[in-house]
């Protein structure tokens, strides 16, 4: 009996040992280490091992890890969760960029729509002038697609120097009209009169008035979803500091050192994790917020003689409008002219109707027609309608992150940073820079630089969306942009523990559902949807875990326990 007894106590050591001790093997920890492409094999011992060189990983049991092995898993960890980030913005950045390239194209259909308009106008009312003025309405129509597109041309000038161009061409075939055209220099001493003689009334004022009013608006669009492109670049390549490097190395792999490479964090620790990594990110969130409703606010104001659409559709009524007023007041003009640069000048007769064949064969007879789905304001309306789905991903990020991928499900055994246990008891700190210094994982030592840029550069992009600093006419403040990734600018404390490069990664990414916020003192045993685990998901962790010993090693431990209480 006495030999019995032991040999149940022994096992029941062993059991102990088996649970809560070193690990048996290093199989699994070599296996999975050569599947994510962490490091060379040679790397892993061939049992586990004393771990008192390892600076993060420490643990009073044997361990399969090594020194190598541990700053081989802190580049792992700290390119996984950049992966994760740049995952979980993914679907932001394609509606962003898809948007900009969008709106481009309706630019470029509408500028083109714009210039046919005007060109059929003057073909079918002004034939025999219709040809000589297509050359300036194309030069016109060019020059205001280059400021909606980001050039700093001077709107009045352009918008002056086409009606310049124009009066010529009134002049000689309906105020003044002779058997050949006006010569070359007698057209250029009308054209250069016609800002003395103001001939088409306030119609260039406001023709230039109303592409400023709407180009601007236009422009700070484009430029403001630049800016929103910028944004998810810099956050989606952050620089993370020493304290976050180290503290996703111990929640992510240092559990792999003591066997448990199917182990997930707790929920709590996984949030005091993240939302210590990622606090800076997190102070984006109010400006975002702004961002958005700044942009809705913009998107309502373009209308009328702010809708870019409406006002580059009315050029050729303007025009006609405009040498409609040219013709009313004819004898004055004429009368002018012929006092500032002498009686009509004219070319021999022969040349005008070859002049007239050539120039008219380049002229569309008829406007293209565009689909509805074209419209600025439909495509406003859409994007915005989805881009507000986004409203609060920035203030949300640490947690999404936690729910949908890192932690541990409610009610299982997780990693709290030191053991496999079944909830974490520590405090859960909540989102932001200030909620940090209580934070047990993390040690937050102030704001990123570089995130402070960032938050920066949208106020100033939210402060001209509201109309609150009035860009100069026909010019638009310029911001400065441009992806953090294209000039190597990240953001985050950078030190010599593992260099600063950009992250790297060949690890498959997963698509991240958006979630709500979770409150900030949510712990462990708060309740969330997840996807449900099967019962062999239960399994994970060391092969010696008490919580997953096989059925047979349960009945056997039973049977011992029985046998020393009757004892």
């Amino acid at each position: 009996m006495g030999v019995r007894r032991m040999n149940c106590i022994l096992f029941l050591v062993c059991c102990t040992g088996f649970s809560f001790g070193s690990p048996t093997n290093c199989d699994e920890v070599r296996k999975v280490f050569q599947l994510r492409q962490i490091g060379p094999i040679k790397l892993l011992p061939l049992s586990p091992r004393p771990g008192s060189d390892l600076q993060v990983c420490m643990s009073r049991n044997l361990t399969c890890c090594t020194k190598k092995m541990e700053e081989r898993y802190q580049v792992a960890a700290r390119r996984d969760i950049q992966n994760l980030l740049q995952t979980s913005s993914s679907s932001l950045k394609f509606l962003i960029s898809r948007n900009v390239a969008a709106f481009q194209e309706t630019f470029e259909v509408l500028m083109k729509q714009a210039e046919n308009q005007t060109n059929t106008l003057l073909q079918e009312t002004y034939r025999n002038m219709a040809g000589q003025a297509a050359g300036p309405v194309r030069e016109l129509f060019t020059d205001i697609g280059l400021f909606l597109l980001g050039s700093e041309l001077n709107v009045e000038d352009l918008v002056q120097r086409f009606f310049d161009a124009v009066f010529p061409l009134v002049y000689n075939h309906l105020i003044n009209p002779g058997l050949s055209d006006i010569a070359p220099g007698y057209a250029e001493c009308v054209r250069s009169s016609s800002r003395e003689l103001r001939p088409f009334g306030g119609a260039p004022g406001v023709l230039a008035n109303q592409i400023v009013r709407s180009g601007v608006s236009g422009k700070l669009l484009l430029q403001a979803l630049h800016l929103g492109i910028e944004v998810i670049n810099t956050t989606d390549h952050l620089q993370f500091s020493r304290e976050c490097r180290r503290a996703l190395l111990k929640m992510y792999y240092c559990p792999h050192c003591q066997g448990l490479t199917q182990s997930k964090p707790c929920m709590g620790y996984c949030l005091n994790v993240m939302r210590g990594c990622l606090a800076s990110m997190a102070e984006i969130d109010s400006h975002w917020r702004e961002f958005v409703r700044s942009l809705e606010g913009l998107s309502a104001r373009m209308q009328g003689t702010h809708d870019l659409e409406q006002v580059l559709l009315g050029v050729h009524t303007l025009l006609h409008d405009a040498v409609a007023h040219a013709q009313k007041n004819g004898p004055r003009l004429s009368a002018q002219v012929h006092k500032l640069c002498g009686p009509p000048i004219r070319k021999p007769a022969q040349s005008v109707s070859v002049q007239h064949h050539s120039s008219r064969e380049s002229i569309p007879l008829k406007a293209s027609v565009r689909e509805s789905g074209d419209s600025l304001a439909v495509r406003r309306k859409e994007f915005l309608n989805s881009l507000r789905l986004y409203r609060t991903y920035y203030g949300g990020l640490a947690d999404q992150l936690c729910v949908s991928e890192l932690a541990s499900g409610d009610g299982l055994s997780c990693w709290n940073g030191a053991d496999f246990v079944k909830s974490y008891t520590l405090r859960v700190v909540g989102n932001g820079i200030k909620a940090q210094t209580a934070n047990p994982e993390v040690k937050v030592k102030g704001a990123d630089p570089v995130i402070n840029q960032i938050i920066d550069k949208l106020k100033h992009i939210n402060q001209l969306l509201q109309g609150k600093s009035i860009p100069k006419l026909g010019t638009l403040d310029q911001i400065e942009t441009g992806s953090g990734d294209a000039e190597g600018h990240y953001s985050g404390d950078c030190d010599d523990e593992d260099g600063c490069g950009g992250s790297g990664g060949g690890e498959m990414k997963r698509n991240i559902p958006r979630v709500s916020k979770l409150s900030p003192d949510a712990d462990s045993k708060h309740r969330h949807r997840h996807h449900p685990h099967g019962e062999d998901s239960d399994t994970e962790g060391r092969s010696g875990s008490c919580g997953r010993l096989p059925t047979a090693v349960w009945a056997l431990t039973l049977t011992c326990l029985q046998m020393l209480l009757s004892w």
